[in-house]
């Protein structure tokens, strides 16, 4: 247990940024879920509004160090492949 004032301060900031980065990261998912489904479904238009909103908030998660710069990207990179995939079939 935390001895020094600064200490608990630290404690109370970090259960705080823990409990906004959990939503992020459950946001994040969600949408990835979502993203992939449409893809499957071939749903062209609804897919490509899935990924760029997918996109943006991975990339925003990434700036704000909620995930790591590299993790986004790849993730990013993955489903735009998938995405490519059934874009050259179709």
């Amino acid at each position: 247990m935390a001895n020094k004032k600064a200490a608990f301060k630290s404690l109370r900031q970090d259960k705080k940024k823990h409990i906004r980065n959990k939503a992020v990261i459950s946001e994040l998912r969600t949408l990835t879920k979502k993203a992939r489904t449409l893809i499957i479904s071939k749903d062209r238009e609804e897919a490509d509004n899935a990924l760029k909103n997918l996109e943006s908030r991975l990339t925003r998660a990434a700036k704000n160090n909620t995930i790591r710069k590299n993790n986004a990207s790849r993730r990013i990179s993955r489903l735009r492949a998938q995405w490519a995939k059934i874009e050259s079939k179709a």
